[in-house]
């Protein structure tokens, strides 16, 4: 009987210059834009290709974050870079979590002051103790044409405060505090906040994967 080990393929590396970014949200566009930019990549987003963005049906980060990826992918013929992102709430059980976006939905767009204010209120009446301990979690899935994809995942963890703080983010950055900052991600400057962010992290571990 032989005995071996099983070796994880290697990462496969982006030799292009063209990058859909699946994703309609403004807000995630500018911060992977601008991660990107060292690169050269000329990067174009979701709605710039007139994609509708697929329903995600999955209930994991991972999950979602591959059918935007894959979908984008099969449909332009480039390939692309998706993000699924959301906060999980210790005293909430992880909630909003891979439901962050859908806690903000109403029928007019998205309302984050309103999901903030949700948070806020559920905690407040759980009486939960302070600090109120959260983290941000992004995936990131890299997708060719082809159905190959990578994978890479990043958190940060934090605290959520009140009143909310800061109109410099998006999402809910204005009241998630990092740990061991003075400042929310709404407060913090851009670059600092890409320095230390969850997307950050994750951003680096796919540079160092696909593109370094």
């Amino acid at each position: 009987m032989s005995w071996y080990r099983c070796k994880k393929p290697p990462v496969r590396r982006f030799d292009g210059n063209k990058l859909v970014i699946a994703s309609h949200n403004a807000g995630k566009l500018r911060e992977i834009a601008a991660l990107l930019a060292p690169f050269g990549i000329n990067v174009s987003s979701a709605a710039d290709h007139g994609l509708e963005e697929p329903e995600e049906t999955e209930d994991t980060f991972v999950g979602n974050a591959r059918i935007k990826a894959h979908f984008a992918a099969r449909t332009t013929g480039l390939p692309a870079l998706s993000d699924d992102s959301g906060i999980m709430v210790e005293a909430l059980d992880g909630q909003p979590g891979v439901y962050t976006a859908d806690w903000a939905e109403t029928p007019d767009g998205r309302d984050f002051p309103m999901a903030m204010t949700k948070v806020w209120t559920m905690l407040e009446e759980k009486s939960a103790t302070l600090p109120r301990k959260a983290a941000f979690n992004a995936t990131l899935v890299l997708a060719w044409p082809d159905g190959h994809d990578e994978v890479f995942e990043g958190r940060v963890e934090g605290e959520v405060v009140w009143p909310t703080r800061g109109d410099k983010g998006f999402g809910f950055d204005p009241m998630f505090l990092p740990a061991g900052e003075t400042e929310t991600f709404g407060e913090m400057d851009p670059n600092r906040k890409h320095e230390m962010s969850h997307r950050a992290d994750a951003f680096r571990k796919l540079v160092t994967g696909c593109f370094a």
